[in-house]
């Protein structure tokens, strides 16, 4: 009886240490190993076969004088036979704690995309199908054999990963992009310094929540200035607007957010619609205090002179919880409808974000970063369009800190992303009126 043939595992022989430095170079992302010269063969077929059409890729050859070292290509291996440029290519190499990257000269070609052996310029591995490195002097990389590779020819092994962005990475940069957008934005109207943001929805939706969610990203931890909670009935019972510093000591950022009394279905509870009327003109003051029972009174003699357009409200948002969508009563429902119906006369524009996405799905809940991929998420947006009569994509699912003692990426991105959605509104609000402030 014959033994049992040894199957030979395909693992990486990177340490994360070496992982860590190259990261530096390409960008923290994630390596999924294609192609390992002692599993699968040294032959240039072998490694076309798993290699071919995988997008970047990091190869890395280790030889019996422990040298690790190779190169790193953001072009496919096509088998094109043409000469690849690529500004982005590499070399690089260990040995002990010494590390070494060589960029690729401007001007020249990175690699010749053939049938052949993987190369970089003239440096081949696995030259002529064996176990062996073989240089003919390139100018494209400019190195030295001896410090690069020990002068070294006999392979030990060779292995090429898959190179994808890390999706951390990603969220990372994007983050940062938003942050900078919003830090330098300038609305469209030079007589507006701040756009004013006015935020709607029933009690527990998230209003003040999302202040606080807002405020603590600017902030760098996570903050409760206004009180939030979930109680059955509204916890603000003020009109106030709260701009957001650049940090604590820093300058105001160019949005104030104004929160109000919750919405409630019953008459003479909850925010009144003649008050939103006075918000909107910029006529309630901050830190006035709600009466349900009687609206705000303004001095008609004052209200005659039109406020500034600075005062006045340039975007609105209602918040709806994801999780409650299903059982808003219709009373509700003709509330919204009612104040929906004045905003738009007025021509002021309006968001949805729905709060809580992560509550309203076990799939969010577990990853936020499939918010959008979800599609019990998605019925809801539609659920939401429907019931508010707003465009599907004027629905933004995000996710207030409540619970949570740290900032999260992904949190962020999302409530980042909507900020910015109003601050585009916003700007088309100012370029719709600004022909009739011309002719006023």
């Amino acid at each position: 009886m014959r033994p049992a043939k040894v199957q030979k595992v395909c693992t990486s022989n990177l340490s994360e240490e070496q992982k860590q430095r190259l990261y530096v170079l390409m960008g923290y992302a994630e390596l999924t190993l294609l192609y390992k010269a002692s599993v699968h063969g040294y032959d240039a077929s072998a490694f076309h076969q798993r290699c071919d059409r995988q997008g970047p890729t990091l190869l890395v050859a280790y030889n019996n004088s422990g040298y690790v070292f190779g190169g790193y290509t953001s072009v496919d291996y096509t088998q094109s036979g043409q000469n690849v440029i690529d500004e982005e290519a590499f070399l690089f190499g260990f040995k002990d704690k010494t590390f070494v990257s060589i960029k690729v000269n401007r001007g020249h070609h990175a690699r010749l995309d053939d049938s052949g052996v993987p190369n970089f310029d003239h440096l081949y591995f696995c030259y002529n199908n064996q176990p062996r490195v073989h240089n003919q002097g390139g100018q494209a990389f400019t190195y030295n054999s001896a410090t690069f590779f020990g002068n070294d020819t006999i392979l030990r092994d060779l292995e090429v990963y898959k190179v994808e962005e890390n999706k951390f990475d990603v969220f990372f940069r994007r983050r940062d992009e938003l942050v900078g957008l919003i830090k330098n934005y300038e609305p469209l109207e030079s007589s507006v310094n701040r756009v004013q943001i006015l935020m709607i929805g029933p009690v527990g939706a998230g209003k003040s929540s999302f202040f606080n969610s807002i405020n603590s990203i600017f902030t760098g931890h996570v903050t409760n200035k206004a009180m939030a909670g979930s109680s059955g009935t509204s916890l603000t019972t003020q009109f106030r607007t709260y701009p957001v510093k650049d940090g604590r000591q820093g300058k105001p950022l160019p949005f104030v957010l104004c929160d109000t009394m919750g919405l409630e279905e019953q008459s003479g509870a909850g925010l009144d619609i003649e008050d939103i009327n006075c918000i909107l003109q910029g006529l309630i003051p901050d830190r006035y205090k709600f009466n349900p029972v009687a609206p705000f009174e303004h001095d008609e003699q004052k209200a005659s002179r039109s406020t500034s357009l600075e005062q006045k409200i340039h975007c609105v948002v209602y918040l709806i919880d994801a999780t409650k969508i299903s059982l808003m009563s219709v009373k509700l429902e003709e509330k919204l409808a009612a104040i929906r119906k004045k905003l738009n006369s007025l021509g002021v524009p309006q968001i949805v974000l729905m709060t809580k996405v992560d509550e309203a799905c076990p799939l969010v809940e577990e990853d936020l970063q499939k918010v959008y991929v979800s599609s019990y998420i998605k019925t809801k947006v539609q659920e939401v369009s429907s019931r508010l009569g707003v465009p599907v994509s004027c629905v933004l699912p995000v996710k207030n800190y409540s619970q949570e003692l740290e900032l999260d990426l992904s949190c962020d991105v999302l409530l980042l992303t909507a900020l910015q959605q109003m601050l585009r509104f916003a700007d088309d609000y100012f370029d719709d009126i600004s022909p009739l402030q011309g002719n006023s």
